[in-house]
């Protein structure tokens, strides 16, 4: 079983690219079939696979096949789980000595 933090690591993963970028920029208004990622993207169909893997490994992009195409969008879902988790990871906790206390373990902290 993996690490909550390599699950996490992937969230962030898919934001760490140029093209992942512009591929999440191209999915806001709405679901695109890879062929016409591969045109407006100008990269080679590995290439594509590459990125869109990452996107749908970290549950921001969602994945449907229709024939031999696959149509891609954003996750509603996991984009919600992106923020909070930014949002957990960032929070500052006051008064606290993690090498004293079990925060670490505390949901409300976590």
């Amino acid at each position: 079983m993996e690490s909550k933090y390599t699950d996490n690591a992937r969230v962030f993963k898919a934001f760490c690219d140029e093209n992942r970028l512009m591929i999440l920029e191209m999915l806001q208004n709405g679901e695109k079939c890879a062929c016409v990622l591969l045109e407006k993207m100008n990269i080679v169909q590995s290439t594509l696979s590459h990125h869109m893997k990452i996107l749908v490994d970290s549950g921001i992009v969602s994945a449907r096949k229709d024939g031999k195409w696959t149509y891609y969008s954003i996750s509603g879902e996991g984009v919600a789980f992106a923020k909070e988790l930014l949002i957990k990871l960032t929070a500052v906790i006051e008064n606290c000595d993690c090498l004293k206390c079990e925060c670490a373990d505390n949901p409300q902290s976590n």
